[in-house]
């Protein structure tokens, strides 16, 4: 899985998204709810951990989301998965503009 995966226009960690508007085939609050599990917590390491995928992976094809990527190798400080891009087994990301810098920033603010 080496390589570099590419942020697309429509990631939620991207500040100029907005997932209920650009989210293609309908947005799900639960579904992105539930993905807090993919967010390190501060002071514990993560080995393996599940990743996010990006919302255009087809099933049982899933590919990691650049925006997430890029979060947990910076302020994310996601040790395990820092461990796993140097390995190469997880791709290096590539975004494009403005990020959000947590998490919960990600979701629609009428949603939170």
């Amino acid at each position: 899985m080496a390589g570099e995966v590419a942020q697309c226009k429509s990631c939620p960690w991207r500040v100029d998204c907005s997932p209920k508007e650009d989210i293609p085939n309908g947005y799900s609050v639960d579904l992105h709810l539930g993905l807090r599990c993919t967010i390190a917590r501060p002071g514990e390491f993560q080995a393996g951990g599940v990743a996010m995928a990006c919302h255009y992976s087809k099933p049982g094809e899933e590919f990691p989301c650049a925006g997430w990527l890029h979060h947990q190798l910076g302020v994310g400080n996601n040790i395990g998965l820092r461990l796993q891009v140097m390995a190469g087994t997880m791709p290096v990301p590539k975004v494009d503009g403005e990020q959000h810098q947590t998490f919960e920033d990600t979701i629609p603010e009428d949603e939170r």
